[in-house]
């Protein structure tokens, strides 16, 4: 588990307003569809798929906003496809690897939220997932990160540290 900045990204996305039980139908299909367009229009793509969820309750009947993203290198002016682009900014995030199947990422948020409740962090209603390795022949290699946003002024609580060089955050 990792406090850490998330860097600000440009991405090229579809949005939905959506529930937790009508997830499964865009797991695979949006993301084809994402990498088609992409292609189509020459954007460069610089990481794998992302999941934004914007309004998430945790709770089944609560609807909420799904933006299924592919970050790119820039925001092509010429890009007239199916989807949108937007430029999303750098948030402070509680961030752990998952290693598994996805019927196992509740197990993997309650862990967040824990620490982030025992370190007295407040999160600002953004979740998001990085899938860094999908394999739906084998969910048990799937790698997934999860990020929970929390609001800035516990990241800026924390002390920083340099670890190898890199930037990085602690208070526990």
């Amino acid at each position: 588990m990792q406090i850490k900045e998330a860097k600000p990204l440009n991405f090229l996305y579809f949005r939905t307003k959506t529930r937790i039980g009508e997830l499964g139908r865009f797991v695979g299909v949006i993301a084809r569809e994402l990498y088609r367009d992409a292609v189509r229009y020459d954007c460069e793509i610089t990481g794998p798929v992302y999941w934004n969820y914007h309004g998430f309750t945790g709770r089944d009947a609560d609807p909420f906003i799904l933006d299924i993203g592919l970050p790119l290198a820039e925001m092509p002016g010429s890009y007239h496809g199916m989807f949108q682009l937007k430029r999303e900014d750098a948030f402070p995030c509680v961030s752990l690897i998952h290693e598994g199947s996805w019927v196992d990422l509740q197990n993997s948020y309650a862990r967040i939220l824990e620490f982030m409740a025992a370190q007295g962090l407040e999160g600002c209603g953004k979740f998001r997932e990085v899938y860094i390795n999908i394999d739906f022949m084998n969910p048990a290699g799937n790698i997934t990160e999860l990020q929970v946003g929390i609001k800035p002024e516990s990241f800026e609580r924390l002390t920083h540290v340099t670890a190898d060089g890199v930037a990085a955050y602690a208070g526990w």
